[in-house]
């Protein structure tokens, strides 16, 4: 594409003949030639620049402004179904949808992802009793509770890693969102809660991460990842699992079988706590406290409606106002979710098995996953252009269930149901996956809209919509008495998102015939996300262990001034007000 443009710009007059090009992620070709000036070979930031009349012929005869994958065209209605004047107006609503596509991938993630993911890993035999600090509980809970709590980092990095057009987004992403939650969520658990480090985790932890971010700064100065990198990436996550493991197993070693209070080395394992809220189907929010005390026959009817409703009316009655409005947002969500996703649930006498319901699942799950999987394009597909995928898949799916609703009976679940755990996590992930391509392109579109680069709205917007759950679920930990946990769950997730994103980012969009994936720098701002990621890392790393682990509001405090000052420098590096040469 380039040595072709190039070309076309020699005849044209535009370059001398024989003048190489270098398309970087996000970069901009100086305009000039016919060919320019009728939006073809442009990048296509620079539509902003056309008179508004000219918007929409630039917006669809411009091969860079497709987007791939989605089901929506923002673009194209941005700049050809809104009119101009009322450009405010399209910007709004898609703010409002990106909103509402991050209350989404949380719905999904927390109420039917981690559930699913967790009764895979009770069928795996991987118990993760909390009040025990044993080895399982270590593997559980970085691997199987990583996964859950990152799913949305990890996808949305692997959705805009598909593209070199948005790979910036996913830089961006994974280093705002160590720096956000290295500083700003970190230093706010110290000032709610001063507290005494673990220790040996915190210095485990960092240095993992120290490691990952050196690499992908060398991959990003580097200019592009080999498969060899990449699967590098997820074996040292690998390696981090097992030294996760063996430091657990050497600890048990050395204070005995028993369960000794917890030392400055280790982070508090709450074994008299609240019980926490269960999620899943029919739980929680939707009415389980209110189970009858005597069991009684229920038609299949009333199971179904029941399963279906996400709304406990007890409970919405003595919510909070703002509770309330909340809620209603996330109801058609979880109606949408309850009828596309089965969850199980180990720890209630029935699994959470719902017959109808259930039986609903066999044929609106893989449905969605057909549907879903490359925006539609394999469910849509026509078998020697006769019949359709959806068509088929329905057909088998409605056999499966009706069999199923046959052979089982609304008390007991069957033997098989676990395998609904897998269908669950597999549907779950198709929704957290669909929910992610949109949220790149529609963050796109407005980087182009707003002539913002990808790494700026991935360290901000991103960054900050992937991040919000773990602050506020982290900071309750930390007034709930449970501070160390909760500092040792900013390092230990970010790592599983570097890694894991990166690698299999990276190595999901390399091919037999091409085993490398470009990553250029789309501003100078790359480096100073970069750097500072590295700095916060560096100033922990010393000042921690400086104060012998005891960290206070001073500490807090600090981080939270370094991540206002890091955002100023960044915003005036976007807007080059700081420049870089």
């Amino acid at each position: 594409g380039a040595t072709g443009l190039a070309g076309v710009l020699s005849v044209a007059g535009a370059l001398p003949a024989g003048t190489p090009l270098l398309l970087d992620v996000g970069h901009t070709l100086p305009p000039g030639g016919d060919v320019l000036s009728h939006g073809r070979g442009l990048d296509c930031w620079e539509v902003r620049k056309h008179n508004s009349s000219e918007w929409c012929h630039f917006i669809r005869s411009n091969p860079d402004c497709r987007l791939d994958g989605g089901f929506l065209d923002y673009l194209d209605g941005v700049f050809c179904v809104f009119p101009p004047r009322l450009l405010p107006l399209a910007v709004t609503l898609y703010a409002l949808w990106l909103l509402y596509l991050f209350i989404i991938l949380g719905v999904t993630a927390e109420k039917f992802f981690c559930p699913n993911l967790s009764a895979i890993s009770t069928n795996l035999k991987l118990s993760h009793n909390v009040a025990v600090f044993s080895l399982t509980s270590s593997l559980h809970g970085v691997t199987f509770l990583a996964f859950g709590n990152g799913a949305p980092d990890v996808f949305s990095a692997v959705v805009a890693f598909s593209d070199p057009r948005t790979a910036g987004l996913a830089i961006g992403a994974i280093f705002g969102a160590g720096v956000f939650v290295t500083t700003v969520v970190a230093g706010g658990i110290a000032l709610v809660k001063p507290f005494t480090a673990a220790s040996r985790p915190f210095l485990r932890d960092v240095i993992f991460y120290m490691v990952a971010v050196f690499l992908t700064f060398v991959i990003l100065y580097l200019g592009r990842i080999r498969l060899g990198e990449a699967l590098g990436y997820l074996g040292l996550y690998v390696f981090y699992v097992l030294t996760v493991v063996l430091c657990t197993w050497i600890h048990r070693r050395q204070r005995g079988d028993g369960l000794a209070p917890p030392g400055p080395w280790e982070p508090e394992m709450p074994t008299d706590v609240e019980e926490p809220e269960p999620s899943g189907t029919n739980s929680g929010d939707y009415g389980e406290e209110y189970r009858p005390l005597l069991p009684s026959q229920e038609t299949s009817l009333r199971i179904l409606t029941t399963a279906l409703s996400p709304l406990d009316y007890r409970k919405w009655r003595r919510k909070p106002w703002y509770w309330r409005l909340f809620k209603a947002f996330k109801v058609p969500v979880e109606l949408v979710l309850l009828l596309t996703v089965p969850v199980v649930d180990p720890d209630k006498d029935d699994l959470n098995w719902k017959r109808p319901l259930n039986c609903l699942h066999i044929l609106t799950s893989p449905l969605l996953c057909v549907l879903t999987l490359k925006s539609g394009a394999y469910g849509l597909y026509q078998i020697q252009g006769i019949f359709p995928v959806w068509g088929l898949v329905t057909l088998v799916a409605s056999a499966l269930a009706l069999v199923t609703f046959i052979t089982t009976s609304n008390e007991e679940p069957p033997k098989y149901h676990c395998v609904f755990a897998f269908l669950g996590f597999l549907a779950s992930a198709m929704w957290i996956n669909a929910a992610a391509t949109e949220l790149v392109n529609i963050l796109r579109t407005l980087g182009i809209i707003f002539q913002l680069s990808n790494t700026v709205l991935g360290l901000t917007l991103l960054a900050w919509g992937n991040s919000i759950g773990d602050t506020f679920s982290d900071l309750t930990m930390a007034r709930q008495g449970y501070p160390r946990m909760a500092f040792s769950a900013c390092f230990g997730g970010i790592i599983f998102n570097i890694l894991v994103g990166v690698g299999l980012g990276c190595l999901l969009q390399m091919t037999s015939s091409q085993p490398l994936v470009k990553l250029e720098p789309d501003s100078p701002l790359v480096w100073v996300l970069a750097g500072a990621l590295g700095l916060s890392l560096v100033f922990s790393f010393v000042v921690v262990p400086a104060q012998c682990f005891q960290l206070g509001k001073a500490y807090g405090v600090c981080l939270i001034t370094y991540y206002l000052v890091f955002l100023c420098v960044a915003l005036l590096t976007e807007f080059r007000v700081i420049h870089f040469s």
